[in-house]
């Protein structure tokens, strides 16, 4: 891409590939880019924070600091707890990691468990027959009415969410009694089936594949990764000006929900999210897994920054062209067009955006394909400030 003065929409697309199609302005250069220390996270998803979560902007810039703690200890609580581990999540009232012990843990190991800085919640059943529960359920043929389902630590069982309206439905009450066969399963209810985010071709900040629009996810060296419903392995990419960018060199839809996009003929990856009508900020530090309960903000070619919280990992959502697996639902709207958009929580890279139900006007659920994931199955390196 030529380094020439173009309008906004134009800019947008030379940062999209330092991580998604969002961008307001070019690439922070040294000079206006602000150093770690300086604050948690861009001016933009501060804002969107404060919107969203209706948090004051010091509550959200602490909240930040008391998710990445809690991050942090997640992996150590989880090794701490062993087999008696039944879960984890972020509790905003109280800023702390929360990890689920089945009544069977020592006095040993919950010492251990809290000297990481958690807090210990007794649970019913442990992460590991919650997981096999799900396993059972991953089985069974789901019907349309069946919107998704996971495990939920905090309610002692596999959660499967019903399309509303749909409970009497003969199919789904098949599938109901053989998930209640398999474990312990409580069901509820969601407003709408899940769609994924993809668009025909409008204006805006886009990158295209044929007549789709999508959204960037993440630098990665020697490209981008985004969501695997946006186009099939080998097909062209473009960028807002239609110029030529590259192919898709991997892709994965349904099962998986995730692909990545080499980059080439002047094009270039930065390691930044841009919030719209805010100055660029290197945000993408890492990719550590935000818990249940974090914060998380989502930036789209369509809606651009918004922000609620992550409500469940490894879901699995029943699309209508099939099942996707290892999902993480959050409560952030989305619209045609920001599929495979950047999730990020903090400096922290989480995944790119799927599909979901609703829309930015009177709000839904999001789900987005976790980026560590993409990056193991490609072997690809995050780029990172």
């Amino acid at each position: 891409m030529r380094r020439t003065t173009i309008p906004r929409a134009s800019l947008a697309a030379l940062l999209m590939f330092g991580t998604f199609a969002t961008a307001g302005s070019l690439p922070a250069s040294a000079s206006d880019s602000p150093s770690t220390t300086e604050a948690p996270a861009s001016a933009g998803l501060l804002s969107a924070m404060q919107r969203d979560l209706g948090l004051s902007e010091t509550q959200a810039v602490a909240r930040i600091a008391a998710e990445k703690a809690a991050t942090a200890a997640e992996p150590k609580a989880r090794r701490a707890a062993g087999a008696s581990y039944g879960g984890s999540w972020f509790d905003a009232p109280s800023g702390k990691l929360t990890v689920g012990v089945t009544r069977d843990a020592s006095p040993t190991t919950l010492h251990a468990v809290r000297a990481t800085g958690a807090t210990v919640r007794t649970v019913t059943h442990s992460a590991r027959q919650l997981a096999a529960t799900q396993a059972r359920l991953e089985k069974l043929s789901a019907p349309a009415g069946v919107s998704s389902w996971h495990a939920d630590p905090r309610a002692g069982s596999v959660v499967v969410s019903v399309v509303t309206g749909q409970r009497d439905d003969n199919d789904v009450e098949r599938f109901l009694a053989r998930a209640h066969e398999a474990g312990p399963v409580t069901v509820e209810e969601t407003s709408s089936a899940p769609t994924t985010f993809a668009a025909g071709t409008v204006g805006g900040d886009p990158y295209y594949t044929g007549n789709v629009r999508c959204s960037i996810g993440f630098s990665v060296y020697g490209g981008f990764v985004t969501a695997g419903h946006c186009g099939q392995a080998g097909a062209g990419v473009s960028g807002w000006d239609r110029s030529y960018i590259g192919n898709f060199q991997g892709s994965s839809f349904p099962d998986n929900d995730y692909a990545w996009v080499n980059v080439g003929s002047g094009w270039w990856t930065v390691p930044v999210v841009l919030g719209w009508g805010t100055v660029s900020d290197q945000l993408v530090r890492g990719s550590a897994v935000a818990p249940v309960g974090a914060s998380i903000c989502r930036s789209g070619s369509t809606t651009h920054w918004h922000c609620g919280t992550v409500q469940a990992h490894n879901e699995t959502v029943n699309y209508s062209q099939g099942s996707v697996y290892q999902m993480a639902k959050t409560s952030v709207c989305a619209e045609p067009g920001d599929s495979g958009g950047s999730f990020i929580s903090g400096d922290q890279a989480q995944g790119v955006t799927s599909g979901g139900w609703g829309n930015c006007g009177t709000g839904g659920q999001t789900w987005f394909q976790p980026v560590n994931e993409i990056l193991s199955r490609y072997g690809l390196t995050l780029h990172t400030a």
